[in-house]
Order: structure tokens, then sequence, then C-alpha cells
């Protein structure tokens, strides 16, 4: 079997990526994992991308008629850490997708979706958040796709991105692809830094600058796990903690 060769930034998906990483893990990354949601069940899953150093994880998921999957993913590896998702959202399913990227350092992080409304009455959700220090770089690139026969969809993608050093970089890209004529999709990406007055007000009560930026960013990534299952959602909670520590550092 012949190797693929390694994508290059000519590939819009890979256009930010950390290819030198990427590269270390090309010739063993496995097939993009296949999901199905069988139709009129509901299924939550939570994916925790923050042991290795440089992590990959790839997934086509199917989502059936009437079935809906909520999906929390937290993006932490230390090098490079890429979630990549292509989404096929059948009539009157739902997709809900719940992420952050947590960088620091030289990290590179990215969440790359293709969601692909292909039938009537579906609805998507993408919500990510980025906390990004040193010179690491955040991406989310989300493309939403409603095909023509695919009428009264409702997609959304909100993104927004926190910068804690003037050397970190963030890149957001939400697109629409809509061939329909009855549809309500939106989008919406902000990219900012913490505010100074809430930051003294923190420190002023006694805690120490890493601790009170930390503060600070749990309100703006925790919220995300809100709706996860309740046996996994700790293990969330704490694990974008340990995170946020580590970059507001």
């Amino acid at each position: 079997m012949t190797a693929l060769a390694l994508p290059t930034r000519k590939d819009e998906a890979y256009r930010y990526a950390d290819l030198d990483a990427l590269g270390r893990v090309w010739a063993d990354l496995a097939q993009a994992r296949e999901i199905v949601v069988p139709a009129g069940e509901a299924h939550s899953h939570v994916l925790l991308a923050a042991n290795e150093a440089v992590e990959v994880h790839r997934a086509r998921l199917v989502i059936q008629p009437g079935a809906s999957l909520d999906l929390f993913a937290l993006n932490g590896a230390a090098e490079y850490g890429r979630i990549e998702m292509d989404v096929e959202v059948r009539e009157g399913a739902r997709f809900t997708l719940n992420a952050a990227n947590i960088a620091g350092g030289k990290a590179t992080q990215e969440i790359v979706t293709h969601v692909r409304h292909t039938e009537p009455n579906g609805t998507s959700n993408q919500t990510v958040r980025s906390v990004l220090g040193g010179t690491a770089t955040g991406s989310y690139l989300g493309k939403v796709a409603v095909a023509r026969q695919a009428q009264k969809v409702d997609g959304e993608q909100s993104v927004k991105a926190m910068l804690l050093d003037r050397g970190a970089t963030a890149n957001c890209k939400p697109e629409l692809e809509i061939y329909a004529d009855d549809v309500k999709c939106a989008h919406g990406a902000t990219v900012g830094e913490l505010d100074p007055t809430q930051l003294f007000y923190a420190m002023s009560r006694g805690l120490p600058p890493a601790e009170a930026k930390a503060l600070l960013l749990e309100g703006f990534v925790l919220q995300l796990w809100d709706d996860a299952p309740e046996d996994r959602r700790d293990e969330l909670v704490e694990a974008s903690r340990a995170l946020l520590r580590r970059v507001a550092a």
C-alpha cells in the first residue's frame, strides 16, 4: 500500500496546521472513525484530547432521521492537536458540538468540521471557545453545507477566542454553503483579550495574577460543559481547569 502524501497548506483544511508535527503521526494515522447514530436515538459523547503531545482525532458521523448527537470535545494537546469531523445530518436530526482549544507555548490546535444537512428539518449548533497563550495557534474551520432539498434547516456557529499574549494567534473561519431557500443559518466569530478591569478586581481580592486569569477564563470555557453527561462532566471541568492554569501561568 502506498502511503498518502502529507497535505500542504494549499489544502484549506490544513491551512494552519503544524505539518511537521502532523508528519510524526501521519504514517500511522488511522482512517476516520465511522459513527452512525440510529434513527430516533439520542446519544452524547465526550472527547478528551489532552494525553499526548501530538493527537489527531478524525470521525465521519451520520445522524439518522430523528436522532441526536451531543458532542463535547476538549483539545489540549501540548504540541499539536486536531479534531476533525465530517457530519451528515438527516431529516429531523440534531447535531450539537461544544468544543474548546486550550493552548500555550508553541502549540497548535485545530477543530475542523464539515456539517452537511442533506435532508429537511435538521438542526446543528456548534459552539467553540479558544484560550491561547505564548505563541500558540488555535483554529476553527467550520463549514455548514445545506443541500437544495434540505428545507427548514437551522444551523448555527458561535466561535470566540481569548488571547492571553501578543504572540498568540486565533483563526476563526465559520462558513456557510446554502442551496435551500427556506433555512435559518447564522454564524459569528470574535477574538478578544481578558478585561483588564475584571482582572484588576480579581487581583485586588488577593488572587495572584495567574490564578486571577485562570478564574476569569473558567467562566469563558466551563459553560461549554453544562449539558455534558453527568458521569463525564467533572472530568471535563477538571481537565479544563488544569489546562487553563497551565496556560495562564
